[in-house]
């Protein structure tokens, strides 16, 4: 791709930016009105597996993906936010697998929304994820996976008025200035997305969340098929043991790290067995559990700049789950890591200040022997790297800021003494984007 390629999108999306005063506004007024000077490309979709909820909606959306291509299907997908590059949220169906937009067809897309949109206002997300629907629209797909932005209700997304099954992840604790302050408040908004007879796919829930999803789907009319109740996925003797209804499937396990991948692979197993649009056999699903490819969840970064940088036989981490719910899924899969390899775990960590830093260290006290802060490169809402060190403390782990990634890393490996230590860059998907795109 060229230079000049290069500059045209990113032309087009920053002036995009400037069409509202604020970045989040939650609404769909703005959006119907685009969707109409578009000719209402959601009417033209192919069946949506339309997703959200707070953790593992990236996750459930890369499985669902996986497996449907393995069956032999052509998939588009829309997810949010990207780790590099804009074009990463918008994959166009292909066979064998989808490719993410080209950048002639994302330029051309966005030109057409901004001409469409006439200078009105309109955030960011909203008119781009209106290109994407006209994206889809417009190329022949076997299904659509949708992942939601934020919260569900007034989510620029939810403007699918008939989707072949709705999906609801873990709910918890984020973006509170806009969902509120409750889990009970924000799984209600995540409930936004349940559409009258439509099958809904309710993933592993505190009781306030699954509570309030349970009183939005008997005022909808929604039929819920609940984890723990109407589906079951657990690990045994190593492989995936599924089970609903309609039989026990005994799959590998994910090829995701982590115990939480487990419920979010049997989240997008049953979706897939709920929809009734596209059947797959275990064969299919097998195949797609074990290729699916999802960055900065967990991944194992084995190669480049930072890995090279590393003493011995040390570990490097990336992930970018940013809440106290993610914090705990992360370390948990840190110490089922450290039970059968042990090495002194350390984390780089850089956060947003809209984030509960300390709710997200909190599990790693007694786990993780030291901190290093950082402030993230190029992100102005970025938590100072004292302020993080100083959230750290306040949950009883060892941190300090650093002036830099490099120096935090190479801090990071000095402080783990004579042992190979276990580095987790974690904390913010901003933070992972600027890893992958610079360092990886």
């Amino acid at each position: 791709m060229s230079e000049r390629g290069r500059a045209s999108s990113d032309a087009v999306l920053e002036r995009l930016t400037g069409l509202h005063p604020k970045l989040i506004d939650l609404s769909l007024d703005r959006t119907w009105r685009l969707l109409a000077a578009l000719g209402h490309p959601e009417r033209s979709l192919p069946p949506v597996f339309h997703i959200a909820g707070t953790n593992g909606k990236g996750s459930v959306a890369a499985y669902l993906r996986a497996c449907l291509e393995a069956g032999g299907h052509a998939v588009h997908s829309y997810t949010s936010p990207h780790l590099v590059r804009f074009h990463e949220r918008i994959r166009l169906a292909a066979r064998p697998h989808s490719k993410l937009i080209e950048e002639p067809a994302l330029a051309a897309l966005l030109d057409e929304c901004e001409r469409a949109n006439d200078g009105q206002p309109i955030t960011f997300f909203e008119i781009t994820t209106c290109a994407a629907l006209l994206a889809f629209s417009r190329a022949p797909a076997d299904a659509l996976v949708l992942e939601v932005g934020m919260g569900g209700r007034l989510d620029t997304t939810n403007v699918v008025a008939r989707p072949a099954v709705s999906i609801i992840t873990p709910v918890d604790l984020d973006h509170q200035a806009f969902l509120g302050n409750t889990i009970a408040l924000i799984a209600t908004e995540k409930a936004g997305i349940l559409k009258r007879g439509v099958p809904a796919v309710v993933g592993p829930q505190p009781d306030e969340a699954r509570i309030a999803i349970e009183m939005a789907a008997e005022k909808t009319g929604t039929p819920l098929f609940i984890h723990g109740q109407d589906f079951s996925a657990h690990e045994e003797a190593g492989a995936l043991v599924y089970q609903d209804e309609a039989g026990l499937l005994d799959l590998p396990l994910p090829r995701l790290a982590g115990r939480h991948q487990i419920d979010n692979a049997g989240v997008a197993i049953c979706a897939l067995r709920r929809s009734g649009i596209l059947p797959l056999d275990r064969a299919a699903i097998a195949e797609g559990l074990t290729h699916t490819d999802w960055p900065a969840r967990l991944q194992r970064l084995t190669r480049g700049p930072l890995v090279d940088l590393m003493p011995g036989d040390s570990d490097l981490w990336l992930d970018g789950g940013h809440n106290p719910a993610a914090g705990r899924a992360v370390a948990e899969t840190m110490a089922d890591i450290d039970a059968r390899d042990p090495k002194p775990l350390i984390l780089v960590a850089g956060m947003l200040d809209t984030k509960d830093a300390a709710g997200f260290f909190a599990p790693f006290a007694g786990l993780a022997t030291h901190v290093e802060t950082v402030t993230i490169p190029d992100a102005p809402a970025s938590l100072p790297a004292d302020a993080l060190a100083e959230a750290a403390r306040s949950v009883g782990l060892d941190a300090t800021p650093a002036i830099s990634l490099a120096q935090a890393l190479g801090r990071a490996s000095v402080d783990a003494g004579r042992a190979s230590p276990r580095i987790l860059i974690c904390g913010s998907l901003y933070l992972a984007g600027h890893i992958l795109r610079d360092h990886a």
